[in-house]
């Protein structure tokens, strides 16, 4: 018996870290993908050519700054919206909110974070982009705002969930700890529950942030696809274009091995490190929140 568990207990073992391996070969291996077919952009493109102001393949001109000022603006504006709302949400949820609310509001905001893009984008073009349209008094409502207001969206779900988890996870002896003091019940959430689960909310929000730079649909969908420059924060209510829109609506006419089916590639392999780098940038976050925690325990 002891064999065969030890024998049992091997396999898994192996099992799980072959799991956790294949997800590091998995991701190198998508990275070369990239690096091969969008490195010898640098060599059919200029450098300066490349960094240019103009997106219009057509012409041979390959400038990638609007796209990528376009994905930096919706994913701001997505943010500003995600942060607040998706935060707020989960401090309700965790806090405030009686058992059996909790009980209702945290499998719905999950239910929530499974609706497909598409859909989102259906209903920003019917619903959100006309009535911005006439409520700002623009020329169309397919704006850089559109899209960042359902980016939001989309990424609320995303915090609450991981936040109301790290919430929660906080012992009620801190709680009653600070009660004892004399807290109210908002000093108590905002000085003592929130520091104690920075890391946890910290997740939450770059996997937010994380989730709106990834999205394609949506972002295709209601804001424009002009690939114009974006300067000040009046690039907000005009039509932008997205790295992401780029690569879908383009992808499938290209002709294979020609310039600008590298130059996707390599605007790929940009949306690729960005991402890489929020991650990182997350990972060290919530590291040095856990040394900083442990410092404070100790």
């Amino acid at each position: 018996m002891q064999s065969k568990l030890s024998w049992q207990e091997f396999i898994i073992t192996r099992a799980i870290k072959a799991s956790g391996y294949s997800a590091i070969v998995f991701v190198a291996l998508i990275f070369y993908f990239l690096l091969r077919e969008g490195l010898p952009t640098l060599g059919e493109v200029p450098l300066g050519d490349l960094f240019a102001a103009r997106w219009y393949p057509i012409e041979s001109y390959f400038g990638i700054l609007p796209l990528l000022s376009g994905s930096l603006l919706v994913t701001v504006g997505a943010t500003l919206v995600a942060v607040p709302f998706g935060l707020g949400t989960a401090i309700f949820i965790a806090e405030i909110a009686p058992r059996w609310a909790r009980e209702i509001l945290k499998p719905l905001v999950e239910l929530l974070g499974g609706l497909p893009s598409v859909v989102l984008g259906f209903l920003g073009i019917l619903a959100l982009a006309p009535n911005l349209r006439v409520f700002l008094n623009l020329p169309t409502g397919l704006t850089a705002l559109t899209g960042s207001l359902l980016l939001g969206g989309i990424a609320v779900p995303t915090v609450v969930s991981v936040a109301e988890d790290a919430l929660d996870s906080v012992p009620r002896a801190y709680r009653e700890g600070a009660w004892a003091l004399g807290a109210t019940r908002w000093q108590t959430i905002w000085r003592v529950t929130l520091p104690a689960a920075r890391s946890g909310v910290l997740t939450g929000i770059m996997l937010g942030v994380g989730r709106a730079i990834g999205e394609t649909m949506t972002v295709m969908m209601v804001t424009g696809n002009a690939p114009v420059l974006a300067t000040g924060l009046g690039a907000f209510f005009s039509p932008v274009r997205t790295m992401t829109a780029t690569i879908a609506a383009e992808m499938g006419e290209v002709a294979n091995g020609s310039v600008h089916y590298h130059t996707l590639f390599f605007i790929g392999m940009v949306l690729f490190l960005i991402s890489l780098a929020v991650n990182v940038t997350a990972s060290a976050m919530v590291f040095r929140s856990q040394k900083r925690a442990e410092r404070v325990l100790s």
